[in-house]
This record gives C-alpha cells, structure tokens and sequence, in this order.
C-alpha cells in the first residue's frame, strides 16, 4: 500500500496576511466602549492564523474531500439509499421563482410554487395507491411521528381508548419503536421466521383489542419482501387495527408495486430515497405522508387544494385535524426537487428504477456468496444483508472490514444492523450505479476476505490510506471537538 504525504494543515500563516478585504464603512463606526461593557472587551487579540484568502480556499476545499459522498465514490450504505441526485434537480430547486419566494406572500403571487405542491401530491397519491397527502413532515422519522398520531387520533375519534398497543417487527428500523414510545404507545415485538418474514404465528398471538397498528417495511429490513401481507394486512384489519408503512424501502418496489393495494392505510415516503433529494450531511429532508379514506379526515393542516376556478389554495378547514405539524408548507426545496425527478422519469422510468435497484442488488449478493455468510438465500429485493461471522472467527470482525473498505476508496455498508443477523452487513447499491463500479466493489470484498485468511493485520489496523487512522469512536462521540484551537 503506497505511504500518502501527509496533508497540509492550515497553520498560524504569517502577519500581515489577509483573505478578504473590507471598504472602509460610509459612516464613522461606533467604538466597542460604547456598544459593549468593558468586562466583555478583550484585552488581547484573538489568537487566529492570518492566512491569504488562497491558503483559505485550499483549506476548506481539503476539508471538504475529507468527507465521502455520493459524488465521490461508492456508498453502499444499506437502507439508506445514497443514490444519485441528478444536477439537474438542484438547478431547478434554485430558480428564482422557486427559490426566493416566502411563504408569507399572498397565495395570489405563490400559484406556481403551489402548483407543484398539489402535483407532488396527487403524484405520492398515485404512487402509493392512496387517497391523500400531506407534504409538511420534514424527515422519514418526522413522517413516521405524523403517520402514527393519525392513527392515534382515528381510535381516540372513535372512543376506541383501549388501543395502546403499536406492533413491530423485530427486524424494523429503529425508528419505528422509537416513533411509537413517543406518541404514547406500548411497543410489542413481532418475531420474524426461518425465511426472515414476519411470524405470522407470532404476530397473530399478540393481535387483539389493544393493537392500534402494526407498523411494516415492505421489502423488510433485510431485503424480503413480506409474501403473506394480504394475510397479514387481512389479520391486523380484521382486529381493529391499522397498517404503517415504513415506506424507507419504497426504491424496491417504485411503480411495480403499491402499498395501497397491499392494504396499507398510511405511508410516509423519505423523498431522499426514493426520489432522489439530498440525503444527510443536516440539512433539509421530507418524508411526505400519504393515507387512505379512514385516516384522510386527520391529515395535518394546510394541505394544498384546488378550487373549481383551478385557482391553488392552502386547505386548513378540517375539523378532525391533527394540526400543524412544521411550519409553513414542508421544506419547498425537497418537493421541487421530486417534482423534477418524477416529472423526468415518467412511469415507465419510474418502474425501471426499482427494477434495475433490485437487479443490481441481486448482482452483488449473488457475487458475495462464497466469501461471505449469507443467512437467507432467496432473491432479496433492492438491499441484501449478509454476515461477517466467518471473518470474525479469524480475528477480524465487521467493523474492521468496515474499515478496511475505506483503504479501497468505498464507503463502508451499514454494519450490526439489524440485529438479528449477527455481524450484519447491509449492502444498498441502487439503480444508479453501474457494472463497472458494482464490480470494483465484488473484487475489494473478495480481496479483504482474502487479507482476512493471508494477513489479518492488514484488516485490524486499516484504515491505512486516511489523515486519522484509527478512531476511538466512543471518544468521538461522547467528546466532540467542535472548535478550532491554537
């Protein structure tokens, strides 16, 4: 492995040295006696490097290359689906009359910006195979939270108090749970089977009465899509409760299958994952919900409607209403941005999506079978989990193959989730990928299971080819340092 030179860090410059230069103000400036107390006022000055705006540049462009991204390499990172976001979305999202508009104006001046709302909606509609939507929750989890308080609302609505029980499989995003805990609910565990479907034993022992909603991935966690959900959408109806879906995994099975038709009452869908929007890094997300006729009346408020003059308007009239759930409208930007993918890709491209994600999957899966333990040998859908046990059996667990990956310029799959699968290792390439770098991907795997049987040591102290070698993770979390010191 060749030695990289070590990477130049911004230092304290030289004096003198400036990276911008400011005019001298039209007014005369106030000192800082007169605006701050004395006991605020420094006494010397900042410590700061003096660096020309050059030395700047390069440091934070460095800094920027640090991180892996989408646009720089493979990111294989199961369940999340870092897919690409096509250019062209984000020149959309950036056009005057979308990006510097406010939600304050008049919706006289905002028809056009509203317009794509109610066609983004309509669309998720279709889509899912759902009767409306509601495009304010900022993030999957905020949809979940937003899916869940409605169904929490349709019982209360119907003096159905006793139901404070939310179902979820064992093999769920943690999410769920989580969800669940927080509107109020007690959380049961459904177990999963042989094939890695739901028990469908398992989980009709535990409805009755007290279930409210059995929340559900569909393909689940490990890739499988649920092969009895019209028995188990069948069974949760017919106890008097409703169907989540988690709709995390929806790049599986876009425009060959609905959740609707599944019997579905409520999706929430990560626009991120299956549409294409920025996904991470702390900025905007959008996890739009969509129901069915029972849960339409609790949709939060305002929802974007048109009247018979085909004039657009915000729709807060709805007296069985959950409320506001964000401020304004949901973030505008992530709705432009889907609006262009959908409109782009049409309905045919749309079904090819999911079609060449699940394809691709199938592809590596299928090429990772030797090296590796894969505890459910059917076809999986868009994403496949698979096991390090037999590499940690030689002293090299997962997290060390993680680490590894870096040094062959991949970002590392989600690790140890989900739990049922010991050293889990869940692999996403999405539609956007091709052969030729699905193929650097096999071979990487295939050398470090190799490195793991011929020289372990190279596995346990990877990274080799990164500024930090090896973190204290813990430390890291627990201890951030989040300022630059002198």
């Amino acid at each position: 492995m060749p030695e990289l030179l070590e990477p130049v860090i911004l230092g304290q410059g030289a004096p003198g040295r400036r990276g911008v230069a400011i005019p001298e103000a039209a007014v005369p400036a106030p000192s800082l006696s007169e605006v701050l107390p004395a006991a605020m006022l420094r006494r010397e000055a900042p410590a700061l490097p003096q660096q020309s705006e050059l030395e700047v540049v390069r440091h934070y462009l460095r800094l920027s290359q640090l991180n892996h991204a989408i646009d720089k390499g493979f990111y294989p990172l199961g369940s999340c689906t870092m897919k690409y976001n096509p250019k062209v979305n984000e020149w959309v999202a950036r056009l005057d009359g979308l990006a510097n508009i406010h939600p304050y104006q008049p919706e006289s001046q905002l028809q056009g910006a509203l317009e794509i709302m109610y066609d983004l909606q309509q669309w998720l509609c279709a889509i899912t195979g759902l009767e409306r939507c509601s495009l304010q929750p900022a993030a999957g989890a905020h949809g979940e939270l937003t899916g869940i308080l409605m169904i929490k609302a349709y019982h209360q609505h119907r003096d159905d108090a006793k139901r404070t029980r939310v179902l979820v499989p064992d093999s769920a995003h943690g999410t769920n749970p989580a969800t669940a805990a927080v509107a109020g609910f007690e959380v049961v565990t459904v177990a999963s089977d042989s094939r890695g479907l739901v028990d469908l034993a398992d989980l009709k022992a535990k409805l009755d009465d007290r279930v409210a909603a059995l929340m559900l991935t569909n393909p689940n966690t490990l890739g499988l899509f649920e092969e009895d959900i019209l028995e188990i959408q069948e069974a949760v109806h017919a106890a008097g409760g409703l169907l989540y879906y988690d709709g995390a995994n929806f790049n599986a099975i876009l425009g060959t299958v609905r959740p609707g038709d599944m019997g579905f009452d409520v999706v929430h869908l990560n626009l991120h994952k299956t549409f294409s929007t920025p996904h991470g890094g702390g900025g905007p997300g959008s996890g739009p919900v969509v129901v069915g006729k029972a849960l339409e009346p609790f949709l939060p408020v305002p929802i974007v409607a048109r009247d018979a003059s085909g004039n657009y308007r915000l729709d807060a009239n709805r007296p069985l209403t959950i409320g506001r759930v964000k401020a304004f409208l949901g973030n505008f930007g992530m709705h432009v941005r889907a609006y262009a993918y959908i409109l782009a890709h049409g309905a045919d491209g749309l079904a090819q999506v999911s079609r060449d994600a699940v394809l691709n999957a199938n592809y590596l899966k299928a090429q990772l079978k030797e090296p590796f333990e894969m505890p459910h040998a059917q076809p999986c859908m868009h994403e496949f989990v698979m096991s390090g046990s037999r590499q940690k059996a030689k002293g090299c667990n997962t997290l060390l193959l993680g680490k590894r990956l870096i040094d062959y310029g991949i970002h590392p799959p989600t690790i140890y989730f989900p739990l049922i699968v010991p050293e889990a290792m869940m692999i996403e390439p999405t539609e956007t990928e091709s052969k030729e770098t699905l193929d650097r991907f096999v071979s990487a795997m295939h050398n470090i299971a190799r490195e793991v049987e011929e020289t372990p040591a190279v596995v346990q102290q990877a990274p080799h080819t990164t500024p930090i070698k090896r973190v204290d993770e813990v430390l890291a979390a627990r201890k951030p340092v989040l300022r630059w010191r002198a």
